[in-house]
């Protein structure tokens, strides 16, 4: 499988392929009115924007990919689009919306301590290509990218499952347990788990 798996990392010039993905691959709900092209997880200041229907989502993901304010993975077989992870860097994006909403209890220290902290907050793996190993080699070369840009951290936040929230989008613990990462801490919204890079 790894062999037929192509790592891309997000450009401006894949802004059109990106919004295609996302244009014609299930949210996690199957709810097209909530596809969110990733422009909740973003290194650009929330305060002021209005993401309250999937053609503004859309419209904002192609300034955002343009605009480098989305950054991430995608994963091509046989030069299709099959994946995506999305990863920032964590200092960057604590304004974007998902994190005001969603994340007041994940630490932030690295903003007096100096640490460069790498985060991975979503995948979406097309439905034919799920249970693949897809995410997991996405998640791969974010740490291999992470540790070259001399990153001290990748950070993810998958949920429990008696959280509030059901959805897969952030990762299984087992993938992240797998590929070396360790619980830094355990709240009741869910974990914040930690791979250290150097």
């Amino acid at each position: 499988m790894r062999m037929d798996i192509e790592i891309r990392k997000l450009s401006p010039d894949l802004a059109e392929k990106y919004v295609h993905f996302f244009d014609t691959t299930p949210h996690d709900d199957n709810i097209d009115e909530h596809k969110c092209y990733c422009v909740c997880w973003s290194n650009d200041d929330y305060e002021g924007k209005d993401f309250s229907t999937v053609e503004k989502r859309r419209e904002y993901a192609l300034q955002y990919v343009r605009g480098n304010n989305i950054e991430g993975y995608l994963a091509y077989k046989e030069d299709k689009i099959v994946g995506w992870c999305n990863a920032n860097t964590k200092s960057d994006c604590l304004k974007c919306v998902s994190w005001r909403m969603f994340m007041n209890h994940v630490p932030i220290e690295e903003l007096d301590s100096g640490l460069k902290v790498k985060s991975v907050f979503c995948f979406v793996i097309a439905p034919e290509m799920r249970r693949k190993g897809i995410a997991t080699i996405l998640l791969e070369r974010v740490c291999e990218d992470a540790a070259k840009d001399g990153f001290d951290f990748v950070e993810a936040y998958p949920y429990k499952e008696s959280s509030y929230r059901s959805t897969d989008f952030g990762g299984y613990y087992e993938m992240y347990k797998k590929c070396g990462f360790f619980v830094f801490l355990e709240t009741e919204q869910g974990l914040v788990m930690r791979k250290k890079l150097r």
